[in-house]
């Protein structure tokens, strides 16, 4: 049974989603603040959280950048009133999966967890059966079993998707990836997610790597198309990908 992490201080709303989440299957412990949720990360492990960002002590941006920092992989479903767009930019800049806008539709909530869920499942998969990659690009050394990369002998700090869109790019130098292409290979094809995420994480991307040198911009935009990896900028060093270690 796929144990769940829900987070919402409001009573009402948080026992409808505990009765609806029990009758398809999870198991469920509930947090009313942001302290009991964090303490509850520790306890055990969790297969999904559902985060509310009005909490009582602490903001749940707070929140969810304290889980990213200690656990990179946990899937975060955000639970909100708040609808405005730049507060859902915030919150997938911040690592957030998905994001559900109050009132929402239990079996809507339920949908979205299970497709969450089968999204980390195949990643996971997909991880577990990568192999060194020969790929060469622009001094770009890449750990798929730590989720660690290093661009010009630096150490990069990525949040998930950056390190995804990553690898994904750096991997297949010199191919053009449409924005619509990124978001169903990186974001799962996720409907709720539109391509503005994907500039949003490649500028972020960019920002990260122009901080180590600026004589190497590897990442090219294709106008009116996407982006491109490009190999060798500059005497550019190769890739060296590996699975552990």
């Amino acid at each position: 049974m796929q144990r769940i992490l829900l987070v919402d201080d409001e009573r009402v709303i948080a026992t409808m989603v505990e009765q609806r989440l029990r009758r398809d299957g999870f198991d469920v412990t509930s947090a009313a603040s942001g302290t009991a949720a964090l303490a509850a990360l520790h306890e055990q492990p969790y297969a999904a959280m559902l985060l509310d960002l009005g909490l009582p002590d602490m903001d749940g941006f707070d929140v969810l950048r304290r889980v990213r920092a200690a656990n990179h992989r946990l899937p975060v479903i955000v639970l909100t009133a708040r609808g405005d767009e730049v507060d859902r930019v915030v919150g997938l800049e911040l690592g957030a999966d998905d994001y559900v806008v109050k009132p929402f539709s239990p079996r809507e909530l339920v949908a979205r967890i299970r497709a969450l869920l089968r999204r980390t499942a195949e990643v996971e998969a997909l991880r577990a059966q990568l192999q060194p990659l020969p790929a060469t690009a622009s001094g770009i050394n890449i750990d798929h079993a730590r989720r660690l990369a290093h661009f010009q002998g630096q150490p990069l700090e990525l949040r998930p998707r950056e390190f995804d869109l990553l690898v994904l790019l750096a991997t297949h130098p010199g191919q053009v990836w449409t924005r619509e292409a990124l978001l169903r290979q990186v974001w799962g094809g996720d409907q709720h997610i539109d391509a503005r995420t994907v500039d949003v994480h490649v500028r972020r991307l960019r920002a990260k790597l122009a901080a180590v040198t600026t004589e190497i911009e590897p990442i090219h935009t294709e106008w009116g198309v996407g982006y491109r990896w490009i190999d060798g900028v500059g005497g550019a060093a190769s890739v060296q990908s590996t699975t552990g270690g």
